[in-house]
């Protein structure tokens, strides 16, 4: 499917890249966020047709474009999507738009430069989500990067984004220096196997990789990915980054980057080196559950708004990466569906911290109380978009959550009942600090004159509450795109399993057999 004669996952990648060449010749600075805004919104629009056009019915990459870019070495240009990357890339294109809407007037300086560094890392998201060879991914896993390291060093919280950038930017770092030499073992590891030179993803799978190799392999992109999720002990980073990021930084920085990480290990870490991923299970469920409990005691403790909407994402991802690693059917596909909803709910959490940080500079949550009194339509927005953060029946964070300590209590009751203690606690901070800001009486004269949601942040969050609900009381709509990905992921990591311990370790075989394969798969609530 082609735009304008360009395939459309190319269109999708270089568009944001051209518009943001184009805003170097605009002076104006309202003619800047308008231009920005629209092609914002072109590029959201040609997203469109990828969820219409999109064959569910196939396990297939789809829209693939294969062209060589370096062929002596076998790398090439090629990408292309599938049930698991597709809702990924309309969370990305989506999520953008809002984010130049929030950045109207919140960013009042060195504009031209802001929504530039916005359309890069728009680019180098998309381009990480459907590169299929692993150079091209490292390309434009570090192209996503920069951009963000700007958005907090420059135009973050002028007490400590200098601090925030820095530390984000060595932490993500140092994971991709370790990526890196792993691919480039993985390259020689091919070639010496089959004497062809490929970074060609779909090639790999196929690759028989030893045990020893395999563990050292996995471990190094997985800590990649996890310190981008980021994991515990990973996530040191995070709050800060969160806190001083300007609010269109936060929210794209938790709706789309922290994904980057838990797509990573779905799309790379786990089908490349299943034996390590299964031998490494116990041990990563540990740490997302870690996580998952510590993110939401050290949430209750917070009194910051956005530190505490930060904790709350180390929280919410453990849970995504628990389902991750249950290696089941539900487990999975509750982890893919908390990923979108994760990215709609605390996005939305992120603009309404920002919204109210607009009119009262500051975010401690004991500045505030009463606020629904004079702010009552902020106050329904609020209300919505905390509920789904808890996971309430009805809502997009309960269809994941359900889904996901599903498919923990299969692989193992210990961590069904300690994922479920982590609901509990998610929802005695969410409402504990919903209550202290919107309820009780006014008590400082400075909220007593707050003005209530204008027209462009009630633009802003309809959409966001439209997908709270949709997601929510609707979610066959979406699970329908990715069910057959899903199930050719675990049906090829099972295989790929089951044959490599039949060739080194044949009395593992049954022991394995009954960790894969005895998951009762009960049918998926549509």
């Amino acid at each position: 499917m082609d735009i304008l004669g360009i395939p459309i996952l190319s269109f999708l990648i270089f568009f944001p890249l051209a518009g943001a060449v184009l805003l170097l010749f605009i002076k104006k600075e309202e003619t800047i966020r308008w231009t920005t805004l629209a092609i914002a919104l072109v590029e959201f629009a040609a997203s469109l047709p990828l969820f219409f056009k999109f064959e569910s019915a196939t396990a297939a990459m789809q829209f693939l474009e294969d062209w060589w870019w370096v062929e002596a070495y076998g790398i090439s240009y090629k990408i292309g999507i599938d049930g698991i990357s597709l809702l990924l890339v309309l969370l990305t294109t989506f999520l953008t738009v809002l984010c130049i809407l929030c950045s109207w007037t919140a960013i009042t300086f060195r504009v031209k430069e802001y929504m530039i560094s916005f359309l890069f890392l728009e680019t180098g998201m998309i381009g990480a989500l459907v590169a299929l060879d692993l150079i091209l991914f490292y390309v434009f896993w570090e192209v996503m990067l920069i951009p963000m390291y700007l958005l907090i060093g420059v135009w973050g919280n002028p007490q400590r984004r200098i601090y925030a950038a820095i530390k984000f930017f060595l932490f993500t770092m140092a994971g991709s220096v370790l990526m890196l030499v792993a691919i480039l073992v993985l390259y020689f590891i091919n070639l010496k196997a089959t004497g062809r030179a490929t970074f060609d993803v779909l090639e790999l799978y196929k690759l028989g990789i030893p045990m020893g190799a395999q563990h050292w392999l996995f471990g190094a992109f997985a800590l990649a990915f996890a310190i981008k999720v980021p994991m515990f002990p990973f996530h040191t980073w995070l709050p800060d980054a969160h806190t001083e990021a300007p609010t269109a930084g936060s929210v794209i920085l938790a709706g789309v980057l922290l994904k980057m990480g838990t797509y990573g290990f779905i799309r790379f870490a786990m089908p490349l080196f299943p034996n390590a991923a299964l031998d490494l299970m116990p041990l990563i469920s540990i740490l997302a559950l870690i996580g998952i409990i510590y993110g939401a005691l050290v949430s209750m403790m917070q009194p910051d708004l956005k530190r505490l909407v930060a904790f709350s994402s180390v929280s919410h991802l453990g849970y995504v990466m628990l389902g991750m690693f249950a290696l089941n059917t539900q487990g999975v596909q509750g982890s893919i569906y908390q990923m979108l909803n994760h990215g709609i709910s605390t996005g939305s959490l992120f603009l309404i911290v920002g919204m109210l940080y607009e009119r009262r500079h500051t975010r401690m949550i004991s500045d505030f109380g009463g606020i629904s009194k004079v702010m009552p339509v902020f106050a329904v927005f609020f209300m919505i978009v905390t509920l789904s953060s808890i996971g309430l029946p009805g809502t997009n964070g309960f269809v994941g959550e359900f889904l996901i300590l599903l498919g923990a209590f299969q692989a193992n009751i210990v961590y069904g009942v300690l994922a479920a203690a982590g609901v509990i606690l998610g929802a005695a901070y969410m409402l504990w600090m919903f209550q202290r800001v919107m309820f009780g009486k006014i008590t400082n004269p400075k909220n007593e004159g707050l003005k209530d949601l204008n027209a462009r942040e009630v633009i802003t969050l309809i959409p966001m509450v439209a997908l709270i609900f949709l997601m929510g009381i609707y979610p066959k709509l979406f699970f329908s795109k990715m069910d057959v990905s899903v199930e050719k992921f675990l049906k090829d990591f099972r295989g790929k399993v089951e044959m490599k311990v039949e060739l080194t370790s044949p009395p593992r075989v049954a022991e394995v057999k009954s960790q894969l394969n005895s998951k009762s798969q009960a049918p998926i609530p549509k």
